[in-house]
C-alpha cells in the first residue's frame, strides 16, 4: 500500500493504481464486471457510479477502450476516481465526472458503445441499513434503483450498445424486467457462487439496446477452489484480465 493525499492506493495492473478510502473502496464484484464487460479499443465506455474508479482502471488494463466517461454522484467519490486516474497516468483516457445518472444531461445521447455499472444491491428499506451515507448510497436504492440505471443506460446507448451490470441473484426478476422495460434485451448471464458445492449468489449480465430475444448463461463461476484459495479461473483474471 502506498499512500496518498486523502486515501491509500492499491496496485492493481502495471503502473496502474486506484485509490482507496473507508467510504469508497472495492470488492471482487467489481472486478469481475469489469472482466465480463468485454469492451472493445474501438468502444466508447461509460461507467455509472464509479465510486474510487476500479471499473474504469480495469477496463483501461484488460481491454484498453478507445474513452471511457467515469461519472458518480458523490463529490468525495470523484475526487478519489481523479486522483486514481491521475496517479496512474490516465487522464486522457478516462474522464471523471460529478454526475447523477438520473439525469447525466452532460453526457451524450445515444453515443456510447458499453455501459457498465456495479449498483446498489438492495432494494431500499430491504435488510440492515448502512451506517453512512456513503455506504447507504453504495449498498442501497437510496439515490437510484435499478430501473434508474437501465433508463440510463437506454438513453446512453448507441443502438445495439450494451449495458453490463452484477447484480445479487435475488434481484434477477427485478433486472430482466428493468432491462426489457427500457428496451435492453438480456442476451449472456453468469452466475457466480463461493465454490462448486454452493448455490450462487450473484449475478454478472449483459444486454443489449433493441437486441433479440436470446439469453445464454454461461458455466457458473466458482470463486474459491476447495482449500479456500482463489479459483485458477479468478487468479487468471486478477493476475492477467483472463476474458471469461
Amino acid at each position: 500500500m502506498e499512500n496518498c493525499d486523502f486515501a491509500t492506493t492499491e496496485k492493481v495492473g502495471e503502473g496502474l493504481f486506484v485509490c482507496v478510502s473507508k467510504s469508497h473502496r472495492f470488492g471482487t464484484d467489481s472486478v469481475l464486471l469489469a472482466n465480463f464487460s468485454s469492451a472493445k479499443n474501438k468502444d466508447l465506455v461509460c461507467d455509472l457510479g464509479t465510486g474510487c474508479g476500479i471499473i474504469s482502471i480495469l477496463l483501461h488494463k484488460y481491454y484498453n477502450p478507445r474513452k471511457i466517461y467515469a461519472i458518480d454522484i458523490q463529490k468525495s467519490a470523484v475526487e478519489l476516481a481523479k486522483q486514481s486516474v491521475k496517479i496512474s497516468g490516465l487522464e486522457d483516457k478516462i474522464t471523471v465526472k460529478n454526475s447523477d445518472l438520473k439525469s447525466a444531461s452532460d453526457l451524450p445521447e445515444s453515443f456510447f458503445d458499453l455501459v457498465v455499472c456495479n449498483p446498489p444491491y438492495k432494494a431500499l428499506g430491504s435488510g440492515v441499513a448502512s451506517k453512512t451515507k456513503s455506504d447507504l448510497i453504495a449498498r442501497h436504492e437510496y439515490l437510484c434503483c435499478i430501473e434508474d440505471v437501465c433508463f440510463a443506460a437506454k438513453r446512453l446507448l448507441k443502438f445495439g450498445g450494451r449495458l453490463c451490470m452484477s447484480q445479487r441473484t435475488e434481484r434477477l426478476p427485478d433486472t430482466i424486467c428493468a432491462m426489457r422495460k427500457f428496451n435492453i434485451e438480456p442476451k449472456l448471464i453468469r452466475f457466480c457462487a463461493k465454490n462448486k458445492d454452493s448455490s450462487p449468489w450473484m449475478f454478472l449480465i449483459e444486454g443489449r439496446k433493441g437486441g433479440g430475444r436470446f439469453l445464454k448463461v454461461l458455466p457458473t463461476l466458482s470463486i474459491y477452489d476447495q482449500s479456500g484459495e482463489f479459483s485458477k479461473e479468478v487468479k487468471k483474471i486478477y493476475s492477467a484480465g483472463g476474458k471469461f
